[in-house]
């Protein structure tokens, strides 16, 4: 029974095939796979290489190369360069008083561990705090904006960014090696203490997070509210007066 299938198998083929060519099918174990190439290499031999099959100079490696256009899969394998972090290395420190859009000074409150913009009145400046403003370098450097990190003078607490709720929000964080923040490296957790300080005017800047791009260092409308960080749309005060002190 076998060997009568594998006759009128072959002669089924041949009947197909050019002059001068002949099919033996031959028993070997064939997957679906391997029975569809070779469907796939016949049909390409009834079809666009007729020509060449009936030339009196076909020869085997002719043949070879036609299958082979269809059986043989390419695999392309992509090689994606991946980008190494960007890291923030600290230059320098300078003390600096900072001012809102109203002239109000920033406060520390203690049982809210909060910055609270607050117009002061003679006699209570000492409430005023003092910013530590460290520098950082960019490896690709922008003359429009530059990192920095803004401690508290006389404390160990920095303004951070996290988010809480589905929205950023501006912290203070009490941060014991400040060695800590000598290099902050993007996408990372100590990213939370970087800020992009961009200048608008003469000693007038703003203060974007560097984790949470277009979230801006504000203050409200109304007096002795915290500082908050929002966006540009927000209907708070997102410049301040930053002067070395």
């Amino acid at each position: 029974m076998e060997s009568k299938m594998k006759w009128n198998m072959s002669e089924k083929w041949s009947s197909k095939m050019p002059n001068g060519l002949s099919l033996e099918v031959s028993h070997h174990p064939l997957t679906m796979r391997s029975v569809v190439n070779l469907i796939i290499a016949m049909e390409r031999l009834k079809g666009s290489q007729a020509e060449s099959v009936l030339s009196t100079e076909f020869r085997d490696e002719h043949l070879l190369n036609i299958m082979l256009e269809d059986i043989v899969e390419e695999q392309i394998v992509l090689e994606l360069e991946t980008t190494p972090p960007v890291q923030f290395s600290r230059t320098g420190e300078h003390q600096c008083s900072v001012a809102d859009g109203q002239k109000r000074s920033l406060i520390l409150v203690q049982e809210s561990m909060e910055l609270h913009a607050v117009m002061l009145q003679g006699g209570s400046e000492y409430r005023k705090v003092h910013l530590n403003m460290s520098t950082y370098v960019h490896p690709s450097p922008s003359t429009e904006a530059r990192p920095v990190v803004l401690g508290i003078k006389g404390t160990n607490l920095f303004l951070s960014c996290h988010q809480d709720d589905d929205q950023p929000n501006l912290h203070l964080e009490e941060v014991e090696d400040k060695d800590s923040l000598a290099k902050i490296t993007s996408g990372s957790e100590m990213e939370r203490f970087l800020f992009y300080k961009r200048d608008t005017g003469l000693n007038i800047s703003t203060l974007m997070s560097a984790r949470f791009p277009e979230w801006y260092i504000s203050t409200a409308v109304q007096d002795n509210q915290p500082v908050e960080l929002c966006l540009p749309a927000a209907a708070r005060y997102q410049t301040f007066s930053i002067q070395q002190s």
